[in-house]
């Protein structure tokens, strides 16, 4: 490879690291072009599946300031998934086309700059994807939403209710105490009954 060559694939490893929310780095050794197709078309646009060179991939995530850790394993045929749609979805994409094709070896990598090994992209793939996420928190929200709409509908019929009740209230207490005044004048014509002269 020319030294042209070699700078220009340098800079797009660099430009894939740096403009990628993740890499996961993956050894394809036995894998056919047909398989590495259908591996290419199942991540879609979460990631972009690459067979790269070790040693200029090295230099170009040494030059995107990649984790040491992750320079580390590239080691025999490597290729990378370049994260740069959902992480959860491109993670469950290599996990289940390992799965299905065992010459797919996951070897670690990192996500949002966090490093990671092969059992965190395992954890990683059994998490629910982000559209999954945001319809349960949106069905949450639409039942609190629902709840609060009940509870405002509620207010006015308690309160009327309520109303009705003290209203209820308010007349037996005002019976009651009317019975006694009116039984006051009876008392008095008794009393003075009572006391006029006898003829």
């Amino acid at each position: 490879m020319a030294k042209a060559e070699k700078a220009a694939a340098i800079a797009e490893l660099k430009n894939e690291f740096a403009s990628s929310s993740g890499a996961v780095l993956t050894e394809y050794r036995g894998l056919t072009v047909a398989q590495l197709k259908e591996l290419r078309t199942n991540l879609g646009d979460n990631a972009r599946f690459a067979v790269v060179k070790n040693t200029l991939t090295k230099r170009a995530a040494d030059e995107a300031g990649v984790d040491e850790q992750f320079r580390e394993l590239l080691e025999g045929p490597s290729a990378i998934a370049f994260v740069h749609g959902d992480v959860v979805e491109a993670a469950k994409g290599l996990r289940d086309f390992a799965k299905a094709n065992p010459d797919l070896v996951i070897k670690g990598g990192f996500i949002d700059g966090k490093s990671m090994v092969p059992a965190d992209i395992t954890k990683l793939a059994d998490l629910e994807s982000r559209e999954v996420l945001l319809a349960k928190l949106a069905g949450a929200m639409k039942g609190s939403m629902a709840n609060a709409a009940m509870l405002f509908n509620a207010l006015p019929t308690q309160a009327a209710q309520l109303v009705e009740a003290l209203r209820v209230k308010r007349e037996a207490a005002g019976e009651t105490a009317e019975a006694p005044a009116d039984a006051a004048p009876a008392e008095a014509a008794a009393a003075d009954a009572d006391e006029a002269p006898a003829e």
